[in-house]
């Protein structure tokens, strides 16, 4: 059930990047919280049916990608914020950017492999109980293939400004929310050897995923 579930979730995040940053700013202004994850979700599934490479856990295709496409419609700095805690706003500007480009780097690294998995899989969205006012909403989905249906949520928050939106800033698998799990990962690690210490846990962890993928 844990690997079924990873695959799900390098599903949807991975396929993000390959597919953020095709819509149009005034599009993805407009467009409705549930229906940009259904649209999203949908384009990615037949992108990585269709991409080998990414299929393949080509790790440097799919940080490239990330690097391009993925922030238009993902706020990692506040996902990276809130997985590293209070010990972010003590955080330098330096290290801000270290623990954002570690931990993206981490979830590519952690979930790439996953993505020879997809097959059959379609996305399903559950019926939203949101007013036009809401700055921050819940989308529920749920995502049929082989086996039992995975239900994956996402928490959104709409930004104003330029490139204004609905923006994913949370993940949640069978209820457990990504950014708090890796939360309490990150705790331990900031108790014992401060901001700097994970920082180099971070580090080290990818550089290990990377030897074993090479």
């Amino acid at each position: 059930m844990k690997r079924r579930v990873v695959n799900q979730l390098a599903v949807v995040l991975l396929g993000f990047a390959a597919f953020g940053g095709l819509v149009p700013l005034a599009r993805a202004a407009d467009e409705a919280p549930d229906a940009l994850v259904k649209r999203l979700s949908d384009e990615v599934l037949a992108s990585i049916k269709a991409d080998k490479a990414i299929q393949g856990g080509d790790t440097n295709r799919i940080l490239a990608l990330v690097d391009s496409k993925i922030m238009p419609n993902v706020n990692f700095q506040r996902m990276t914020a809130a997985a590293v805690g209070p010990a972010w706003r003590q955080a330098t500007p330096e290290q801000q950017k270290r623990l954002q480009d570690e931990f993206k780097t981490l979830l590519i690294r952690t979930y790439s492999g996953a993505l020879a998995q997809v097959d059959e899989q379609s996305i399903s969205i559950k019926p939203q109980r949101s007013a036009p006012t809401d700055t921050e909403v819940v989308v529920r989905t749920e995502i049929r293939g082989r086996g039992d249906p995975i239900q994956l949520d996402y928490r959104l928050e709409k930004t104003p400004g330029q490139g204004a939106g609905w923006k994913i800033y949370n993940l949640n698998v069978l209820g457990v929310w990504l950014v708090e799990t890796y939360r309490s990962q990150f705790a331990q690690e900031i108790n014992s050897k401060g901001l700097d210490g994970l920082i180099t846990a971070l580090s080290d962890r990818n550089k290990t995923n990377a030897a074993k993928k090479g």
